[in-house]
């Protein structure tokens, strides 16, 4: 089946960061009502969340459209239960009467980027140790049809593994990593803007993940150029900012040394929007114990999407490109659907609401941003 896939510019979908508000006449009935889990009240990841990304694909054979969405809570949790009858789907104005919605769980390709290097022997020392930790717990998260490929970068980047599915190949990056690396500079913007392409060229969902303080020394690239970089790329960054868990490696003596002199806040900011300029997350974990929470919210973020798919009802004779609308609706009252927590909270959710895509593309032109 020939697909045609509209991503970030070919598919620009709004986030809904207000309330829903109720449907008049008071709330919905309970049987209306999505209940989700008890969750943590502040989000796991740092700073702000960048904007996810939706895809649409619309095959031109048989008309139909598949939308993979988001549907978070504010503090960027995935709101299951939501069924084809709370969701109302307009093309060009018209409601689609046929749509049907499934939660998705793909398989994922990631790229695993970790600093491996850096001026001082026992901040080395550290790095490697809570990097090779940081790795093989990664690995519990990959299952048999995900892909995944490793590098590490000091002075420049060099590949560990390519390519490959399942765990294997990062268990044995693991592994290679437990040595404390030698004395080298850091070239953290060149080695971001060698590793992107490498995953964009891979199909299916992708993402980069950094294990990595965001310290550079040595790039030729700027940071300015990096950040224009993860702007550009349709691959989510999420990051594993490892300076935290350095600083409070008892090795290092606490707050003296020479590497208390790096800025190390300042790098963080700049990993920060890097991250939010791709559409990712940053996380900044005090200790290796909240790793697993981390990585259960990153995949949870990254593999689980909604899939709306409708047959277009617009006739073929109109040309140019569709707008696409997506509503959550109670399917008694036709109002917004009402979500609410364990403790019968409102939950006020963002929902990607409106979009494009354009069936011309399908003969190989495409919708400018």
């Amino acid at each position: 089946m020939r697909v045609t896939e509209l991503a970030a510019g070919f598919a620009a979908f709004t986030l809904l960061s207000s309330p829903l508000a109720l449907p008049q006449g008071g709330p919905a009935s309970p049987s209306a009502q999505i209940h989700v889990p008890d969750r943590p009240g502040k989000p796991l990841f740092a700073g702000e969340q960048g904007r996810q990304r939706t895809e649409i694909h619309y095959d031109p054979q048989t008309g139909l459209v598949r939308l993979s969405l988001v549907v978070q809570d504010s503090n960027g949790y995935f709101i299951p239960d939501i069924s084809r009858a709370n969701v109302a789907v307009y093309e060009n104005g018209v409601r689609q009467r046929n749509a049907t919605v499934e939660i998705e769980h793909a398989a994922v390709c990631v790229g695993v980027l970790v600093e491996y290097g850096g001026h001082y022997h026992a901040l080395n020392e550290a790095l490697a140790a809570t990097i090779s930790m940081a790795v093989g717990q990664f690995a519990d998260e990959i299952e048999s049809e995900d892909e995944v490929a490793t590098w590490k970068y000091g002075d420049r980047i060099e590949e560990i593994s390519g390519f490959s599915r399942g765990k294997d190949s990062l268990q044995q990056a693991a592994a290679s990593l437990r040595s404390a690396p030698p004395f080298s500079e850091l070239s953290f913007y060149d080695a971001l803007i060698a590793a992107l392409p490498q995953v964009q060229e891979q199909r299916g969902r992708r993402a980069l993940l950094l294990l990595s303080s965001g310290i550079d020394t040595f790039s030729k690239a700027s940071y300015a150029e990096a950040l224009a970089a993860a702007g550009r790329s349709d691959v989510p960054i999420y990051a594993l900012n490892v300076g935290p868990m350095l600083r409070s490696d008892p090795s290092l003596y606490g707050h003296s040394g020479p590497y208390t002199r790096l800025d190390w806040k300042g790098a963080e900011q700049k990993l920060g929007h890097i991250v939010q300029a791709s559409g990712g997350r940053l996380y900044s974990p005090e200790s290796s114990l909240d790793l697993a929470a981390v990585y259960d919210d990153l995949m949870e973020n990254l593999r689980v999407r909604y899939v709306i798919i409708y047959k277009s009802a617009t006739p073929p004779s109109e040309h140019g490109p569709r707008t696409v609308r997506v509503e959550l609706v109670d399917s008694g009252t036709g109002g917004p659907l009402r979500i609410v927590d364990a403790d019968a909270k409102p939950v006020h959710p963002r929902a990607l609401v409106e979009g494009r895509y354009d069936p011309a593309a399908a003969d190989g032109r495409t919708m400018d941003r």
